[in-house]
């Protein structure tokens, strides 16, 4: 036989696109439409009822970037289309390519009550399912004008106050139409047919079984009368569609899902509007198909959609009752896991968790974070904690350089925890159900002969939308078809628990989940990372105060509502394209100023607490929040400092050859002629911090062009060249106190300024650095170098409740692409018996390289990312002033740079008042760190104690609570008594004992007496 493969898959591909497809929507009745454009912001529905509208075409232009264009679309069934279906077909102007990331709209009632949405796969209304002719339309279409901005060139489209204001768009079709469905039916069984004919090999029979009869089909449709011979022609194809999949088909699990980022490309409002159009369609789409399951994370989102669209809310929580629309991931948003603080993720998942069992009465056993850019060894405990059980993503798909050697597996974290997770090895979480992507899942699931099935989240997504019913008709097409995975739509804990029934014995992956990708994310946009960091830390500190005060102070009243609605803000920002500074300009303009009045509203909220313990005197307080004592204070109490037995006053000399020398008696700190610090020595372990003939506090710059993904990547290629900025404009003692000395050095280098505070002080381990950069580089990226005279063969790495090692060789591909690391508050090199801590108090991103010098020793470099500017998304990222601190802390054991990480991110606070206050909460072990200290969320007046053990070992401790107790209860992170609890019950003095193993994550209920 000849092969003629090619001729019929042309054939079908020409017939479909100029013949079926223009078929399903036939018989098109233009609509009247009318237009008003809303002024600035949107505005309410009823206001956009309500205003005056003007004549307006097809064919007019609409829409300046991020406007809101109403228009008003009326018309009637025509007499002679009783009995048929009939839909309306809105085109705004859409791309098909493109969905999320364009215009949308949402269509409205004359009443006010949302139909369903817009987007360019759902361009159509259902008018009757079987009309009875002279029905009356009267639709209002809130179209929203969003710039395509995914060119990934700079534009000042991100920001509406840079935007141009020409129209971006042309109405396209606004049309009254007979659907066909024996054609669109025609249209699916064709595309499933050819999606899964072109995936099979050309040596399978099954190819060529279905070529001859979709070959037959065509023949089979008059191309004259479409509607009229489709019905034969999907006869033709019925054999091909009903022969059963091979009994060792690869089983898929498909879950509805719109991936909808809180913020990227849009801002946060247009989120608001995403979520509700979204929703609108889900719920619709389930109207008419029971069978539909829409999994939906995020709880923000769904409360957002509580508050702008209840009507919607009401219909989304009888479908979340029906079992069809399905909470998943249990947190806030879909956060970064990389950068967020250990408090700040216990708190998503808190206040998720809450909100779907508050609402729905849900409680969520799945993480869902598809999109985040890696994933922190502390997640798996933190999981387990939140009455999780599974741990669900796809993006470590994306990896640069090492395939991840499984798709069903346990994850185990720092303290030994293990989670049960799964990556869909369809590797996307935007499928179309197509033949292609479930192909690729069967082909590359790793776990076969073991596992045998997979998830595959389906739907639009990234900028919403969601799936469509042309999707729920693949998915019935390969429910059991040959050649195909069977597919299968089911709830995502139906999969797990299948999955994990089959799988038990999963292998077992230990520690991070490392994205070799988007590493610059760790660094892009300061600002808000620095806001996130600080607002972590001023909440921290609100909550202690206000905590203490309340059981102390009669009368005192916690601020319950104010501290959980800046919580959330707080979650909020930690989306995934926020706090990594992925999202455009608008996004982090936005979140500069609500980090600024955040900062504010807490400030307050301490100040007020902290008065109200003081009490009125005058007696000088310092108010210590950290969860070690300090000066003589106590770790969350207040009292006068005290300085310690034997301290020295700090002394600075001219340096030979130039430069300053200061000393304290614990340390001895060098600086030259150039401003930088050649000496750091610890005067107690006699050990040089700095390596021979190095310079630490060198600021280095690089050129910073990714191969794409701007904001998101560095290329390990940046390293092949830098600059060491060491031109001096001043160098100055520019303090000189028995308390401290500070050397300040000036410099300019590009278009940019930096002036460095090198601070010794009194009694001192560390010497603290403040950088003041007003930076004006474009692509570029700004390090701060500390080369160490240490042989470390790893690094510590601050995470959420502890740290993590990575190594400092390259030995194999998986340590070579870890060329840039997130640390929190410190990274530590160490050798046996001695290391350094290099501590920040908001930078995150880190690089450690190693070298071997003339004499056999070795120097390990460990350098704090500063900056980066990046032109896309954002092209005025990181512009500006920035003040930059950190601190090196030469001798310093793990245990120092936990002390001394929280001491930078927690300074001392002062004011007048009676007397010293006693801790309410008291540990006498600096190994375990309390985390945090608040009233219960029932607001039963118990107090909730959270604790780590922070340095990698067993410790034992005496937790002693400073106000009478009748009981202790280890509890979860929504504070609900865990079975099997590890507390002991209180002593008769109210002490309670404690023992953890490294790492864990100890949650303490205390019942007031």
């Amino acid at each position: 036989m000849h092969d003629d493969r090619s001729i019929t898959e042309h054939r079908l591909r020409r017939v479909l696109k100029e013949r079926i497809k223009p078929a399903v929507h036939a018989d098109p009745v233009p609509l009247t439409v009318e237009r008003w454009e809303a002024p600035g912001e949107p505005v309410p529905v009823a206001e956009g009822l309500a205003a005056t509208y003007e004549p307006c075409a097809v064919g007019d232009p609409w829409g300046p970037a991020w406007g809101t264009t109403w228009f008003k679309v009326t018309g009637s069934v025509p007499a002679e289309w009783a009995g048929r279906t009939v839909e309306a077909v809105l085109d705004l102007g859409f791309d098909r390519m493109m969905p999320g990331f364009q215009c949308e709209g949402l269509v409205h009632r004359a009443d006010g009550g949302e139909i369903k949405a817009l987007n360019p796969y759902n361009d159509w209304v259902r008018v009757a399912d079987r009309a009875e002719g002279g029905e009356r339309i009267e639709w209002y279409v809130e179209a929203a004008s969003n710039p395509v901005l995914v060119d990934h060139s700079a534009t000042y489209e991100g920001d509406r106050r840079t935007s141009g204001d020409q129209p971006l768009y042309r109405l396209a079709r606004m049309d009254l139409t007979v659907f066909q469905t024996e054609v669109w039916e025609l249209v699916q069984d064709l595309e499933v047919l050819y999606d899964l004919m072109m995936e099979l090999g050309t040596g399978d029979a099954r190819r060529y079984e279905i070529l001859r009869a979709i070959d037959a089909a065509l023949d089979a449709v008059d191309l004259g009368d479409v509607p009229g011979s489709a019905a034969a022609a999907r006869a033709g194809l019925a054999g091909v569609l009903a022969a059963p999949a091979r009994a060792s088909a690869h089983r898929i699990s498909a879950v509805g899902h719109a991936h909808i980022d809180s913020a990227w490309l849009w801002p946060l409002r247009e989120t608001v509007r995403k979520v509700s159009r979204t929703a609108s369609n889900m719920v619709s789409l389930m109207d008419e198909h029971p069978e539909f399951v829409f999994a939906m994370s995020q709880a923000q989102q769904l409360d957002w959609v509580k508050t702008h669209r209840p009507e919607l809310f009401e219909r989304v929580k009888k479908k979340v009752a029906d079992g069809q629309f399905v909470p998943v991931g249990g947190m806030w948003v879909e956060s970064d896991t990389n950068m967020v603080g250990g408090e700040a993720m216990a708190r998503q998942f808190l206040y998720g968790k809450k909100f779907f069992l508050d609402e729905f009465g849900i409680e969520t056993h799945n993480v869902w974070l598809p999109d985040s850019f890696g994933y922190t060894a502390a997640m798996p405990q933190i999981v387990k904690l939140s009455g999780s059980r599974w741990f669900l993503t796809q993006k470590i798909s994306w990896s640069q350089v090492n395939k991840f050697p499984h798709h069903t597996f346990w994850w185990e974290g720092i303290d030994g925890t293990r989670v049960f997770t799964h990556f869909p090895p369809v590797d996307t979480y935007n499928s179309d159900l197509g033949g292609a992507q479930m192909a690729h899942a069967a082909r590359n699931y790793q776990e076969k002969g073991r596992g045998s099935r997979s998830l595959a989240p389906f739907g639009w997504g990234d900028g919403g939308g969601g799936p469509t019913r042309e999707q729920l008709a693949r998915a019935k097409r390969q429910r059991d078809l040959e050649g195909s995975p069977r597919v299968e739509i089911e709830r995502p804990d139906a999969f797990f628990e299948k999955a994990h029934a089959e799988y038990g014995d999963a292998p077992v992956w230990t520690g991070e989940l490392y994205l070799e990708l988007h590493r610059g994310t760790y660094t892009s946009q300061a600002k808000t990372k620095q806001g996130n960091r600080h607002s972590e830390s001023l909440l921290r500190e609100a909550e202690l105060w206000a905590a203490t005060a309340a059981v102390r102070v009669p009368g005192f009243a916690y601020p319950y509502e104010d501290l959980e609605r800046i919580w959330k803000t707080v979650l909020l920002h930690q989306f995934h394209d926020i706090l990594p500074g992925s999202s455009i300009a608008w996004v982090h303009r936005e979140a500069r100023e609500t980090y600024a009045a955040v900062r504010e509203e807490l400030q307050g909220i301490t100040l007020a607490a902290q008065q109200a313990l003081a009490g009125e005197g005058t007696e000088e307080l310092v108010f210590n929040c950290a969860p070690h004592a300090r000066r003589g204070i106590p770790a969350g109490g207040a009292g006068r400092p005290a300085a310690e037995a034997g301290q020295q006053p700090v002394t600075v000399e001219e340096r030979h050859g130039g430069g300053h020398v200061l000393a304290n008696g614990r340390l001895r700190v060098e600086i030259d002629g150039r401003g930088l610090i050649v000496s750091a020595y610890d005067l107690e372990a006699e050990r040089e911090s700095v390596a021979p003939g190095a310079a630490a506090n060198l600021l280095q710059i690089h050129p910073d062009f990714p191969n794409m993904w701007d904001a998101w990547d560095i290329d390990a290629f940046y390293r092949n060249k830098v600059t060491d900025l060491v031109e001096l404009d001043s160098l100055e003692v520019a303090e000189s106190e028995p308390a401290s000395v500070t050397v300040r050095a000036g410099r300019s280098f590009g278009s940019s300024s930096v002036v460095q505070s090198v601070t010794l002080r009194a009694g001192a381990k560390t010497v603290d650095i403040v950088a003041v950069v007003d930076w004006h580089e474009t692509e570029k990226f700004l390090k701060a170098a500390f080369p160490l005279d240490v042989k470390a063969e790893r690094t510590a790495s601050e995470t959420q409740f502890g740290h993590v090692y990575r190594a400092t060789h390259t030995n194999t591909s998986w340590e070579a692409a870890k060329f840039e690391i997130c640390a929190h508050r410190w990274i530590h090199a160490e050798e046996p018996g001695w290391g350094v801590a290099l501590l920040n108090d908001s930078t995150y991103g880190h690089d450690v390289t190693r070298d071997v010098r003339s004499d056999g020793s070795q120097t390990t470099t460990v350098r704090l990312s500063l900056l980066r500017a990046p032109r896309y998304p954002d092209p005025e990222t990181d512009q500006g002033r920035h003040t930059l601190r950190y601190s090196l802390a030469p001798g310093a054991t793990i245990g120092d740079a936990v002390r001394e990480g929280h001491a930078l991110n927690l300074p001392e606070r002062a004011l007048r008042g009676a007397g010293p206050v006693a801790p309410l909460i008291a540990v006498d072990n600096d190994a375990v760190v309390v985390e945090a200290v608040k009233p219960a969320e029932d607001r039963s007046g118990d107090v909730i104690v959270r604790l780590y053990e922070s340095r990698g070992g067993r410790a034992t401790a005496t937790l002693a609570p400073g106000f009478p107790i009748t009981a202790a209860t280890e509890s979860d992170l929504l504070e609900r008594p865990l079975e099997g609890s590890a507390v002991a019950a209180p002593s008769a003095d109210g002490t309670i004992a404690l023992t953890l193993r490294p790492f864990q994550i100890l949650t303490v209920r205390l019942r007031r007496g």
